[in-house]
């Protein structure tokens, strides 16, 4: 694990956390030492502050999935918020999910762990898949499409709460209603497809 915060009291306390829980650790205070440090090290998962200086997350998680070499490395983000309608249609494919500080013990071990049991299902998937003789391009689609799913799912329950939150007759009540219909129909494409994938590969 890989934790990147400029805040040392914060990467403290989440590297305890991890090492408490078995986790071996890596540790970042900016995003350009994060950057550096991925030159040497493939975490199996990344955990990544939103609000940092003179780089955010945002901008440090652009850099890793433009990078060939980085690009593959599943991204956690940490924030003190939940994310917004802007960040999570501009950013949503490219995380796997992220969490709200503070977290518990607990809390952190089972998103963590849910993570990373989704990822290694679809790679036990998609090598099974290639070993079948399927199609590479259709194997990695079934790979961006379960995490891709996951993720639209995750945040359809964040829109719904908000929306419902909202008063219907308010501007930001409207974006919410567009973004839903917007990420409902997507998810059911994905869904659509993912289901011919599996058929095809045969993880039905």
């Amino acid at each position: 694990m890989l934790v990147v915060d400029d805040n040392h009291f914060v990467v403290d306390v989440f590297v305890e956390m991890l090492e408490e829980g078995g986790y071996r650790t890596f540790a970042a205070h900016s995003g350009e030492e994060c950057l550096e440090i991925l030159k040497n090290v493939t975490p199996d998962l990344l955990l990544l502050d939103i609000m940092m200086k003179p780089m955010d997350g945002w901008t440090t998680l652009e850099k890793i999935k433009n990078d060939p070499v980085t690009q593959d490395t599943p991204v956690l983000m940490l924030t003190s918020k939940q994310l917004t309608l802007t960040e999570m249609e501009k950013y949503g494919n490219l995380i796997e999910d992220y969490v709200l500080k503070p977290v518990t013990n607990v809390e952190l071990y089972n998103v963590v762990e849910h993570v990373l049991y989704r990822l290694q299902t679809i790679r036990s998937d998609v090598e099974r898949a290639r070993q079948c003789g399927v199609d590479f391009g259709v194997a990695n689609e079934y790979a961006r499409l379960s995490k891709s799913l996951a993720v639209n799912k995750r945040f359809m329950n964040i829109f719904e709460t908000l929306h419902n939150a909202s008063n219907s007759k308010t501007d930001a009540s409207d974006n919410i209603f567009q973004a839903l219909e917007k990420l409902d129909a997507n998810i059911r494409f994905q869904e659509s497809r993912l289901h011919e994938i599996k058929a095809e590969i045969g993880t039905a």
